[in-house]
């Protein structure tokens, strides 16, 4: 029994029992029609039945998947910054999050396109509660984070991620991917959780925590979607946020959102490799901060990272002009572009409710004021 048992991807010596356990699903028949839809059901089987490595696994089921899913329901993945990463090269990427499945699906479809390592990634338990899912997802190296915990057993939680994370990144060579706050940014109002660092440094052993990311390579990610497929279904929980209400999940919400994700009209996605932070981590290292102010310091860096990388289409510019009423961004968009989001919003969106309006909006306008943000303090500096 290894300590990570509970959260761990499978290992290669465990591959292959675990498609023989859902080669028969109705769930992973849907998945392979949809891929390979020229292929018959007994050779993808046969194929399955033959593999025994995750990297196999990935690459002949989950990269040809994602592909699918990009000419399906996308107008195709454009990258920038991938060359300054090196291969056989472990890094630690930290990204915005809008998608529970594809944000880590295309960085990884990315990084496979150019020789570079690929990641171990995190997902929330409630996400795999389904046997299905939690086997398909230790397929595709996720680690699980568990979710809902409180007090004792949230710190040991906490301590067993960071463990896992050090070992995968330091001892195994493993990228990692994590999303820069808990759960998916549902206002796209992009910023890095000072406890999502605090927790990757409780592996790191004497009086100086922050010191672990002097030993590693981080690399923020700036992820963008022309259009949010599960725009409005993160509508409900904006809406409970902006009442100061407690928002509840319902039974199927995360599942239907996954499938929303996977399906729902994306138009163009940008992923950008906004560099590795040595030099800043090591200018941080040496101010006389203490181990939370340094923290602050490192989640700032990451966040004007990622906003100055973010790429803003003109769903975002025409967002930004309908929620200040105003046309300060009309050159980065067409009348034919206005148009068309005015008509997503109009199908998706009770337009007599306006606080739902102005949510719906903002999802899309916080990117244009956070990148205006990160220029602004540009100049500054």
């Amino acid at each position: 029994m290894s300590k990570f048992d509970s959260i761990r991807p499978f290992y290669d010596a465990e591959a292959n029992d675990a498609i023989r356990e859902i080669v028969d699903d109705p769930m992973l028949e849907a998945m392979m029609n949809f891929t390979f839809p020229h292929d018959s059901k007994d050779h993808w089987k046969d194929l399955m039945l033959h593999t025994h490595s995750l990297r196999d696994f990935q690459i002949n089921f989950i990269y040809p998947g994602v592909k699918k899913v990009l000419e399906k329901s996308s107008d195709g993945l454009s990258i920038d910054g991938f060359e300054k990463l090196e291969p056989n090269t472990s890094y630690l990427f930290i990204s915005n999050h809008r998608d529970i499945i594809l944000d880590t699906s295309l960085l990884n479809a990315s990084l496979y396109e150019n020789g570079l390592v690929l990641t171990t990634s995190a997902i929330g338990d409630n996400l795999i509660k389904k046997k299905f899912l939690h086997t398909l997802s230790r397929l595709n190296r996720n680690f699980a984070i568990k979710r809902g915990l409180q007090g004792r057993a949230l710190l040991e939680s906490s301590m067993m991620a960071s463990e896992y994370i050090k070992k995968s990144l330091v001892h195994e060579n493993r990228s990692v991917w994590t999303a820069q706050r808990e759960g998916r940014t549902k206002d796209g109002n992009d910023a890095t959780q000072r406890g999502v660092l605090k927790m990757l440094t409780l592996a790191e052993e004497g009086n100086n925590p922050f010191g672990y990311f002097e030993k590693i390579r981080v690399v923020p990610i700036s992820i963008s979607y022309e259009y949010d497929p599960t725009d409005i279904l993160k509508m409900p929980e904006l809406l409970a946020k902006s009442r100061d209400e407690k928002y509840v999940k319902s039974e199927n919400e995360d599942f239907l959102n996954l499938l929303r994700g996977i399906m729902g009209t994306k138009k163009r996605i940008h992923i950008q490799v906004n560099g590795v932070l040595n030099e800043e981590i090591s200018e941080i290292s040496k101010m006389e901060l203490n181990q939370s102010e340094k923290l602050s310091h490192l989640a700032n860096v990451i966040d004007q990272k990622i906003w100055s990388g973010y790429k803003l289409w003109p769903s975002n510019y025409i967002a930004h002009d309908l929620l200040y009423g105003d046309d300060e961004y009309k050159a980065h968009y067409s009348v034919e572009e206005k148009n068309a989001f005015e008509k997503r919003l109009i199908e998706k969106v009770d337009t007599k409710n306006t606080l739902m309006v102005k949510n719906f909006l903002a999802m899309y306008a916080n990117p244009v004021n956070n990148q205006k943000k990160s220029l602004e303090s540009n100049s500054i500096s």
